[in-house]
């Protein structure tokens, strides 16, 4: 009846995938709270940090795949 910690269902690599995951969701909406309040601000660079804005949006969930994928493969090499 007592289940020990490592006995999830969700295996004990899914942490390092969950932290990476939530420092880029964290990445993003701090990213989208700044573009927000400089266009509300009207500062002179909002235009610039809407286009990194959207940069980001693409590039940072695709290099967070990226990294995952190569830390799967370099992790199951040396097995």
């Amino acid at each position: 009846m007592d289940k020990k910690q490592n006995d999830s269902p969700i295996g004990p690599h899914r942490k390092p995938k969950q932290i990476a995951a939530w420092a880029c969701i964290i990445a993003l909406a701090a990213l989208y709270i700044a573009t927000f309040l400089t266009a509300i601000l009207d500062a002179p660079g909002s235009g610039a940090l809407f286009r990194t804005c959207l940069g980001a949006t693409i590039v940072l969930p695709t290099l967070l795949w990226m990294y995952l994928w190569l830390y799967k493969r370099l992790r199951d090499r040396d097995k």
